[in-house]
């Protein structure tokens, strides 16, 4: 059995002192202040807060899944249909230049 490192016996606060430096020094506490502020100063409180951090972090605005579901939906459609149509004619220009082939 391996002997605990100091490392491995760190005290609660030593712990705690070393996660906040990690995300001092990932930008994650200057995110997350700047987020907070954000809301804070936003005139209308969002009914979602966790909703407005989210967006505001990810830097992203609110994705409607459903909506983006349909809408792939419809254009494998129309790929599928493409696809077809191109098949289709590929096939009429094969058949047209068949009898220049034989003259």
């Amino acid at each position: 059995m391996a002997t605990p490192t100091a490392a491995q016996w760190k005290t609660p606060d030593a712990k705690r002192e070393e996660f906040r430096r990690y995300l001092e020094k990932a930008g994650v506490l200057d995110g997350l202040t700047k987020v907070l502020v954000n809301l804070y100063e936003e005139p209308e409180r969002p009914t979602v807060p966790l909703e407005f951090l989210a967006e505001h972090l990810s830097g992203t605005t609110y994705v409607d899944v459903p909506t983006i579901q349909k809408e792939n939906f419809d254009l494998k459609l129309q790929v599928e249909n493409l696809e077809k149509e191109n098949k289709e004619l590929k096939e009429q220009i094969a058949e047209l230049q068949k009898p220049e082939e034989a003259s």
